[in-house]
Formats: structure tokens, C-alpha cells, sequence
């Protein structure tokens, strides 16, 4: 059996529920967590952080 080379710890079923999220979506693995990162980020800091800042012109929820 050969081995699988990945860049971040998952279970084999872990990456088949992101490939199918992924496929869903017509979007690759990686875009998908990049969305749900971001998606996630924002809902944590509507109003950004210290470092990182809404985009000029975006809504901000207080």
C-alpha cells in the first residue's frame, strides 16, 4: 500500500466529506477551506482584528 502525503492531519473519511463539500461547490479542496476559514472568521470578528481589517466599503455588524 502506499503511503499518502498530506499537509494537514485527516482521516481518510475526513478527506472524502471534503471532497464531496469540495465537489458540491465546483470548488477544489483547498478553495473550500479557504471559504470555510473565511466564513468562520468573519462570524468570530465581524468587525476584524488588530491585524486584519474589513475591506473598504464592507458592511460591519457591531
Amino acid at each position: 500500500m502506499r503511503a499518502k502525503v498530506r499537509s494537514f492531519s485527516a482521516t481518510d473519511l475526513d478527506v472524502a466529506m471534503l471532497d464531496a463539500v469540495a465537489r458540491y461547490h465546483g470548488l477544489t479542496k483547498s478553495g473550500t477551506i479557504v471559504g470555510l476559514v473565511r466564513r468562520e472568521f468573519w462570524r468570530l470578528f465581524p468587525a476584524g482584528t488588530g491585524e486584519i481589517r474589513p475591506a473598504a466599503g464592507a458592511r460591519v455588524k457591531s
